[in-house]
């Protein structure tokens, strides 16, 4: 049977951390704890499961408090767990199970993370597979009968285990405000924060989130080795900023660089929403019609979706109180 280490960091999480220990505790063998400024009772009640709880100064990165935590465990695999999720009990069992029949060579295991669509910030789907147990330090095995070499790809298994992630409100405004802030520190945005951004900020982000993130996505634009990928993310979220700014001029050049290529849903209810706000219900209805059932979703599945779904019955509705009047 391999042994766990239970690793979290933690802040102001006192509404919902006993129910995450609840659930994982009796599966673990030790639990770290990493606080990274909690101002309620989050500590106290990490010190009621364990007495390895350890303060660290927040530096913007969560990468950089995993990174601490992790380097205090001391057994064979890593479990990593946000204080808002949680295992219900066929999930417990299912873990407990998984623990003594974990085959020695598996260095991941992918857990499937469950996310209600009232708190899906980014995602377009409510479940996805996400890294959530590892091997705390990985042993290199050469490979190949001649020419042999190191393997480096990870050995990973994809277990039936649900997380069940339930938060108290939504995050959207702490991610937003750590993407936007990572986003102007670093020198290049890695593809896959430049997605993540792009998915949020359509998923989740206000008019003032959109305009704040103009600089990190025209700097997208200017910087060689882009994929098209990205070039299109930044232009579906540029478009809208200027919409929402009312440049005119800028927001029309980026829906026509988009037309250019393979036309997104996203840029097309950007022209709907533009022609309905100006009371061009005929030609809002038209880009409505397109992004509903000629272009596809590249950030939000919504936009191919229900949104130009509810905008054709707008314009069709007021259209046709206009017809009688």
């Amino acid at each position: 049977m391999i042994s766990i280490s239970l690793c979290m960091i933690v802040k102001n999480e006192e509404g919902v951390l006993a129910r995450c220990l609840d659930s994982l505790a009796p599966a673990v063998d030790e639990i770290i704890i990493v606080d990274t400024g909690s101002s309620d009772s989050t500590k106290e009640i990490a010190q009621r499961y364990t007495k390895r709880v350890y303060d660290f100064v927040w530096t913007g990165s969560f990468a950089d408090a995993r990174n601490f935590a992790s380097a205090k465990a001391t057994k064979e695999y890593i479990y990593t767990a946000d204080a808002d999720e949680y295992l219900d009990r066929e999930n417990q069992e299912k873990l407990l199970q998984l623990k003594s029949i974990l085959l020695p060579e598996v260095e991941i295991v992918q857990m499937l993370y469950c996310t209600t669509g009232e708190f899906n910030t980014v995602y377009n789907f409510e479940k996805e597979y996400r890294p959530k147990l590892y091997r705390r330090l990985r042993p290199f095995t050469w490979i190949d009968p001649i020419h042999e070499t190191l393997r480096t790809d990870p050995i990973v298994y994809d277990s039936q285990i649900e997380v069940i992630h339930c938060p108290e409100s939504s995050h959207a405004g702490r991610d937003l405000q750590a993407l936007l802030q990572a986003g102007m520190r670093e020198e290049r945005f890695s593809k896959k924060l430049h997605h993540m951004y792009a998915m949020e900020l359509y998923r989740s982000g206000g008019d003032r989130d959109f305009i704040n993130a103009v600089p990190v996505f025209e700097k997208t634009l200017s910087e060689d080795g882009r994929s098209m990928d990205e070039v299109k993310e930044a232009m579906c979220v540029l478009a809208k900023a200027y919409r929402i700014a009312g440049d005119l001029p800028k927001f029309f050049g980026f829906a026509l660089k988009d037309a250019v290529t393979t036309s997104c849903a996203e840029i097309c209810c950007e022209l709907g929403t533009f022609y309905e706000e100006n009371n061009d219900l005929e030609e809002a209805a038209i880009w409505y019609q397109n992004a509903a059932t000629e272009t596809e979703s590249i950030l939000d599945i919504r936009t191919s979706q229900n949104i130009p779904q509810e905008g054709l019955r707008r314009c069709s509705g007021e259209a046709g109180c206009k017809e009688r009047e």
